[in-house]
């Protein structure tokens, strides 16, 4: 049976199970198109939450990233995971017992200034269309490789398996298929780390595995990870970062965006007490943690594989010929996101760091002209049971995962969007007598119209999956999270302070994510090149959000400060959010 074959057989069955998922749990209702119903179990509901975590940018750009630039993109596993213990513990309990649906819901009762619903619903809505650009990415990559057609085309198919199911089954739909679709993640990720782990340090353990020894050479594993790369000019994989205070305000930037992500926070409207908010939490750390240990060993592993398929006897011996390149290779290079140049018309792979300085000498004395070999980063997951040369059905399997992996992160993503428009915009602003049925007309008519324009972002996104995501993370953390944040925690701040406050750190950060990244991130549009030399303070775009955030902060409390205090029912509104025990079910409208 043809690997093409296989793959379809693994996608296939979990589209299958998704698509059946989504026509029995269709939404009739509102409360079931928003929140499920309020009645999802806790276990049900962390499990669901944590595949609405683990998006494409965990399952298949973040190990990628691991690979190829080492300790540096640990900040990504120090702020994804930091940010939803701060959500978990800050966030998610109190505005259960507000219980409201949405995000823009909360800040517009909380701040009672229908400006104020308005900017939480252009900040909700600009950070998860940047989002869900990261989730379509990555979806293309995973469907361009398996179902062996272009990245768009792929993109394209992602686009609308998605719709289906999330224009469809809502919350409700979304959440029973969430749950499935964690399942096949999890194992999809997890039974081929053990493989590679087992192959290259005789550990099945990942995690244990990748502070092993590599059996082949006696020598730790990392070691040997950090004389290769070396070797080749490239900075050692364990090496520490010069720009520390970059990583600090990037992972900063990350903690605080995950815990203002409206597309998790509204999982936590999904169960019926406070109580189990805080339950589903609990679980979810504890399904999110089984990938997140998992991704160090992956990343490391990749890389050594990857260097071991082009120098299969050492990297100071002969590449190898393309002519006799894995037949992984040709898979990857018709889908454009692996490229060979032969520079030096030798026939042969160079692959190197050809902008070291350290090994100029060395490549010229061996004839090459330049690093021939390109590897997107976004591959290195989806490709890693080819590279080790895995069983076929492993690598279906990881197909079928990637998959999953984007598709449900965009499922909530998009429902966060129909929610603000339909429910926020037109219900709460625009058209107060809208029928229940038209409001859910209107949820997915916004839907549609969102997974459109992430589409097309998607087909030339800023950056790779897990570079787009972070950006999304700066806009939440600049934006959203300060106001719920201050919403919770402080009666002083009024409906002035807390607008205010939201526009600057929005603006602020787009506008420095604009002017590296193009406007509104179509290409060729940047007034700067996105590198250190250029940024402001050797702050990257994608660490401004922590910036965007203090902004925030300061300007709402010194609006708040000149004016005039919150009325007195919104203050004792606050003191009772603070004591989570005594809410009931989540509020309609």
């Amino acid at each position: 049976m043809s690997q093409f074959v296989i793959n379809l057989i693994f996608v296939g069955a979990s589209f299958a199970l998704y698509f059946g998922i989504a026509i029995w749990a269709r939404a009739g209702s509102t409360k079931e198109f928003y929140v499920a119903g309020g009645g999802v179990h806790p276990v049900l509901n962390g499990m669901a939450t944590a595949a609405d975590w683990m998006s494409a940018a965990s399952f298949i750009s973040m190990a990628g990233l691991l690979a190829m630039t080492g300790y540096g993109a640990s900040a990504y596993l120090m702020g994804w995971t930091g940010g939803y213990v701060l959500l978990a513990l800050l966030l998610a309990p109190y505005l259960r017992k507000f219980g409201k649906f949405t995000v823009p819901d909360f800040i517009g009762d909380r701040f009672y200034s229908r400006t104020a619903r308005l900017v939480a619903v252009a900040c909700l809505l600009i950070a998860s269309t940047t989002y869900v650009i990261g989730q379509m990415t990555g979806a293309g990559v995973a469907f361009s490789r398996f179902l062996e057609v272009s990245n768009t085309t792929g993109l394209l198919i992602a686009a609308v398996v998605v719709l289906f199911y999330a224009v469809l089954g809502g919350m409700k739909g979304i959440t029973y298929t969430q749950v499935a679709q964690y399942v096949v993640l999890i194992i999809a990720y997890t039974i081929p780390a053990v493989f590679i782990s087992f192959n290259l340090t005789g550990n099945p353990i990942p995690p244990l595995g990748l502070f092993g020894t590599d059996t082949a050479s006696g020598v730790p594993l990392l070691q040997k990870l950090d004389l290769l790369v070396t070797d080749l000019g490239f900075a050692a994989y364990t090496a520490d970062v010069p720009n520390k205070l970059n990583m600090f305000l990037f992972t900063l930037s990350l903690m605080i965006g995950t815990a203002g992500l409206p597309h998790v926070i509204i999982r936590f409207f999904t169960v019926p007490k406070v109580s189990d908010a805080r339950s589903s939490a609990g679980w979810a750390l504890v399904f999110i943690a089984l990938l997140y240990t998992t991704a160090p060993a992956v990343g490391s592993m990749a890389r050594i594989n990857l260097i071991n398929t082009v120098y299969p006897n050492g990297v100071k011996e002969q590449p190898l010929s393309y002519e006799a390149r894995p037949e992984w290779m040709k898979n990857w290079e018709t889908t454009g996101l692996l490229k060979f140049e032969d520079k030096n018309s030798d026939g042969h792979i160079q692959y190197y760091n050809d902008k070291s300085a350290t090994f100029e000498a060395t490549a010229s004395e061996r004839g090459w002209q330049g690093n021939e070999l390109t590897v997107n980063n976004d591959i290195l997951v989806l490709a890693n049971p080819e590279i080790a040369n895995l069983p076929g059905w492993v690598v279906g399997l990881i197909a079928a995962g990637g998959l999953a992996a984007a598709l449900s992160t965009a499922a909530g993503l998009l429902l966060a969007i129909s929610s603000a428009v339909s429910h926020d915009l037109i219900k709460k602003t625009l058209k107060p007598d809208i029928s229940e049925k038209g409001e859910l007309m209107a949820a997915r008519v916004s839907m549609t119209l969102a997974i459109v324009v992430a589409t097309w972002l998607g087909i030339n996104p800023p950056g790779f999956a897990a570079q787009v995501v972070a950006l999304a993370f700066g806009i939440a953390a600049a934006s959203i999270f300060p106001a719920l944040m201050m919403g919770i925690f402080s009666k002083r701040i009024n409906s002035a302070g807390a607008t205010a406050g939201m526009l600057v750190g929005l603006i602020s950060t787009c506008v420095y994510i604009f002017l590296y990244m193009g406007w509104f991130f179509i290409p060729g549009t940047n007034n700067f090149e996105n590198v250190e030399a250029n940024w402001l303070f050797g702050i990257s775009p994608l660490s401004f959000g922590a910036v965007g955030a203090i902004l925030n902060f300061v300007v709402a409390f010194v609006v708040s400060s000149a004016g005039k205090a919150p009325p007195q029912d919104v203050q004792d509104l606050v003191e009772s959010v603070r004591y989570p025990r005594g809410a009931g079910q989540a509020i309609d409208h």
